[in-house]
């Protein structure tokens, strides 16, 4: 009987431990693991994703939109090596660096529903998350080699046990209620490989990849970590991941475009940045169109103001300029943000589902502009 009893309890102990995944970062200097769990980046113990050892969450002060999903943000790099402060750019991260970003949507009380979320994340402190509380769909890699940064996607699967390696993207169809109780039905596209690449390659000359959210503009803010709320640029200086950096004070800062008590002015050319700005710059893959929507761009046709657009078509909306000054309905920038037909609607990746409420603050922001295009 006790070796049957012990025999029963090695059962219950292999059982318990299934599907629970060894969080140890690892740098893969040439391969491409199948499998995410691989990396060593994120694990999975007790019904959580926990961050690996010496895994550093962080956040944007805006982030992108991509279809209300949250998104889960990490940097890992190896021992004794750090990343060096830049001003305007992502910061210069070592050989071996891995940066994850994790998406995923929170479950509604009805079955089979998922509830519209920030672009923020809902983990914890630790950066731990309860998977029976959410949706995983996918994590996308960055990771920085000798030849350069290489971009890799992985699928979650169904039982949120793994994510697998998805070269050629994916179609997931989701139904999401937002805070208002309102339905919608669409398709979340998840990006391949190239098309990850061609988001991160923000210079159309050299074409090479570079992570796009890890800009002292967008992480100069505070972060809850374990130890308590701390700012972001001051904590990777702590861990040893950060080199160079001045005090949060002295570096740029990116408005939050949802903090209503910050200048309108300020939310809004920070939504701009962080959703255009990597095509839309002097020497992004949209610098043919002669629209640079950097935050620091004086008021003028550089950034859009009474500007024609280079190449007339469907994506204009039969309006005449990309920003019409107190002219939301006559600006071309409004239109685009404002529709999901794969012809017209900016940015052309990322999205099947309009921002509403980044549109209701871009048309807010037009609107209060002096002037006019006469």
């Amino acid at each position: 009987m006790g070796v049957l009893r012990g025999f029963l309890l090695l059962i219950a102990i292999t059982l318990a431990a299934c599907g629970e995944q060894d969080a140890t970062p690892q740098y893969h200097a040439t391969d491409n693991p199948r499998l995410l769990s691989e990396w060593g980046q994120l694990g999975i113990a007790a019904g959580e994703l926990r961050l690996g050892e010496g895994v550093v969450p962080y956040d944007l002060n805006t982030p992108l939109f991509t279809d209300y999903a949250l998104k889960l943000r990490t940097i890992w790099m190896p021992p004794g090596t750090r990343a060096t402060y830049r001003e305007g750019v992502a910061l210069d991260f070592p050989v071996g660096t891995v940066i994850t970003k994790t998406f995923y949507y929170p479950l509604a009380d009805t079955p089979g529903m998922v509830v519209a979320g920030d672009g923020h994340s809902l983990t914890n402190a630790d950066g731990s998350l309860d998977l029976s509380r959410v949706q995983m769909i996918e994590t996308r890699i960055l990771v920085r080699r000798e030849a350069g940064w290489s971009a890799l996607p992985y699928r979650w699967n169904a039982d949120q046990s793994e994510a697998v390696l998805h070269r050629y993207g994916d179609i997931v169809p989701l139904e999401m209620i937002n805070a208002e109780g309102e339905q919608t039905t669409f398709s979340y596209v998840m990006p391949d490989a190239n098309q990850c690449a061609s988001c991160h390659a923000p210079d159309s000359n050299t074409r090479v990849i570079e992570p796009i959210g890890p800009k002292p503009r967008h992480i100069n803010r505070v972060f809850d970590y374990p130890d308590g709320p701390q700012n972001q640029l001051e904590h990777l200086t702590e861990v040893g991941f950060l080199t160079g950096a001045p005090g949060p004070q002295d570096a740029p800062r990116n408005a939050d475009w949802a903090d209503v008590t910050a200048p309108l002015e300020a939310r809004a050319r920070a939504y701009l940045d962080a959703n255009c700005s990597h095509c839309h710059s002097p020497v992004g893959p949209a610098d043919t169109s002669g629209l640079n929507l950097e935050p620091d761009v004086p008021h003028g046709p550089a950034a859009g103001f009474c500007k024609p657009p280079v190449a007339a078509g469907s994506g204009t909306g039969d309006r005449l300029f990309d920003i019409v000054p107190g002219e939301p309905d006559q600006s071309i920038l409004v239109f685009r943000l404002d529709t999901v037909l794969p012809d017209q609607m900016m940015p052309e990746l990322g999205r099947s589902t309009i921002h509403r409420e980044g549109v209701a603050l871009i048309r807010d922001w037009i609107e209060s502009l002096p002037g006019d295009c006469g």
